[in-house]
């Protein structure tokens, strides 16, 4: 995550830099992780794939977790300080806020001009990007008629994007979540008229959790699982980050939390029970959750508390989320394939900011005991099922 300025930019679609993909034979191993356990019982039914194959012949490979910047829309509500709403930016002190600027500086281009990503993508050895919006870009604080506006402008944006390079994009669309009708009917919209994908949503909205009965999400969450397609959540910080402001904290330690304690209120408090087809998508490997599930199992065991929802052990509804490859390193990965199974976990960069995984398929690669065909649908036969990409 890093903080945006309203600066306005020219993205000429005219140009076309699809380059050749890189070799298929992985990067030399970060390490020597033992061999792949075998998966929970939960996550050992199979998954049917199909291998869809992109330039040259070889097996897709397809980033769930990347973010395009709309400079229009920046400059549109510049006028308004939108980082005053932002935890990245309100929980974070002068030398973070020091070092952000520079990371603006140095990768604006990257998040708003195609042809500098078209190239990053074959550097990289990405075929294809699930593009979702700059997180700081879905402007829940804004009253509803604004905040459906600025939906609207962003995903036409990633629309067009689309259409102009539909070989290399798919992307995800943002919704008003402050006003679930308006986030309803601009879902339809991305979906039905625009032809996205998704959507990608914060884990809160103005301090509420998604399952507040104040939001009414379950509309969007319905319609969602009604549409089959793919909500991912990503943070923007930690919203109560009092306590990490210093070290980039909010991020380091603050993203995961968010994401760990949203999918905890959906899973507790029944929307993955009442919703058992909707895909969720966890960025930055499932935050902590995936990592520590036994926790929250042996709650629902032990304390009448835990289980005043839900019928299931909670790592039954977390089996049911899917999750990227952000772990950073290949053992913690190696667990994760274990744990959830092949099918449940896709390939994702963070794109282009600082705290994503430049070396993706290097990473999946130096998982000792990986199959091919595990792997083929970890670095995209899993996101081509999700996303409904064909060739």
């Amino acid at each position: 995550m890093m903080f945006t300025c309203a600066m306005p930019g020219c993205i000429d679609p005219r140009h076309d830099h699809v380059g050749a993909p890189l070799s298929r034979d992985a990067p030399l191993p970060r390490g020597a992780p033992p061999a792949r356990r075998a998966p929970a019982k939960a996550a050992r039914a199979a998954t049917s794939t199909k291998v869809i194959r992109g330039r040259m012949g070889k097996s897709l490979r397809i980033d769930i977790h990347c973010h395009y910047l709309n400079q229009a829309v920046a400059a549109k509500v510049a006028h308004l300080n939108p980082a005053q709403y932002e935890p990245s930016v309100t929980f974070a002190n002068a030398l973070t806020r020091e070092v952000n600027v520079k990371q603006i500086r140095d990768r604006l281009p990257k998040l708003s001009t195609i042809e500098t990503r078209l190239k990053d993508m074959d550097r990289m050895g990405i075929d294809m990007q699930a593009v979702s919006p700059a997180p700081n870009q879905c402007y829940y604080w804004t009253e509803p008629e604004l905040g459906v506006e600025l939906s609207r402008m962003v995903n036409d944006r990633l629309a067009e994007i689309v259409a102009t390079w539909p070989e290399r994009f798919v992307a995800l669309g943002t919704v008003p979540l402050q006003h679930v009708d308006l986030a309803v009917a601009e879902l339809e919209r991305c979906v039905k008229q625009l032809g996205l994908r998704g959507v990608e949503i914060n884990p809160s909205v103005n301090g509420m959790d998604l399952t507040d009965p104040r939001l009414k999400l379950e509309k969007l969450f319905a319609k969602a699982q009604a549409l089959d397609v793919i909500i991912f959540m990503h943070p923007i910080g930690f919203t109560q980050g009092e306590r990490l402001i210093d070290h980039y904290f909010n991020n380091v330690i603050g993203n995961p939390m968010e994401t760990t304690i949203a999918a905890s209120h959906l899973i507790f408090d029944g929307v993955m029970q009442r919703h058992p087809k909707l895909k969720i998508v966890l960025p930055h490997a499932g935050g902590y959750l995936a990592h520590y599930w036994a926790r929250m199992d042996h709650g629902h065991r032990a304390r009448p508390d835990c289980r005043t929802v839900i019928k299931r052990p909670p790592s039954y509804y977390l089996a049911k989320m899917y999750f990227d490859t952000i772990t950073f390193d290949p053992e913690m990965l190696r667990h994760m394939i274990g744990k959830y199974g092949p099918g449940h976990v896709l390939l994702g960069t963070d794109y282009p900011y600082d705290m994503g995984e430049e070396d993706p398929l290097g990473l999946i690669g130096s998982v000792r005991g990986l199959k091919r065909a595990d792997r083929d649908m970890i670095e995209g036969g899993n996101a081509a099922r999700l996303l409904k990409i064909e060739r």
